[in-house]
């Protein structure tokens, strides 16, 4: 067991992908008390963070055991940002529909809208979209991982900062020149992301 704590986790990660279930366990317990202390602070409930890290860990089977992982020597950032989509998804569904009881000052349809896009307006929006992601991957790959952890996985600078290893400066400094070099590029080639 005592060369199991000099073991990488993206050897174990291999091993298990292999059929070693034991190095699955090591992993569990080497990020446990990091994963479930980020759930926890989050949620403040013992039973739902429960939930959520255990959540958390079936995702990371499902996607070693589907050959799907491919984010090799960033274990750990992968399953924060699991957790992290996870609790957010369960802050999602929690605000969805608050329980009120119908009353004349109250009633379930002001809550609802249609706020649907047009044909149009989905087509114009998914084509900003795949402009946005293909602006993004031009970019050095330290400015693209801040940048996608901020806006897409909404992580704070700290949550960057633990995430990928450097301090909360550094980040900054990747998310302002990944800001940069995008309106850079955006200027350059009169590229219009409006509806």
């Amino acid at each position: 067991m005592a060369n199991h704590v000099q073991t990488s986790d993206a050897v174990l990660v291999r091993n298990y992908c292999n059929g070693d279930e034991s190095a699955l366990s090591i992993l569990i317990s080497r990020h446990q008390a990091k994963v479930y202390g980020f759930i926890y602070a989050k949620i403040g409930n013992r039973d739902i963070s429960d939930d959520i890290f255990q959540d958390t860990f079936i995702k990371v089977i499902k996607t070693l055991k589907a050959n799907t992982y491919n984010e090799e020597g960033k274990f750990l950032p992968w399953v924060m940002r699991i957790a992290h989509n996870l609790t957010i998804d369960y802050f999602r569904h929690a605000k969805k529909m608050p329980f009120q009881r119908e009353t004349d000052e109250y009633s379930i349809f002001n809550f609802m809208s249609d706020s649907s896009l047009t044909i149009e307006g989905q087509i114009i929006e998914g084509q900003i979209e795949s402009d946005v992601q293909k602006l993004i991957e031009s970019l050095p790959e330290d400015q693209q991982e801040v940048l996608k952890l901020r806006y897409y996985d909404d992580l704070s600078f700290k949550e960057i900062a633990d995430l990928t290893g450097v301090s909360i400066n550094t980040a900054l400094g990747r998310m302002r020149y990944a800001v940069i070099n995008l309106r850079k590029i955006v200027e350059k080639n009169n590229i219009v992301l409006t509806n």
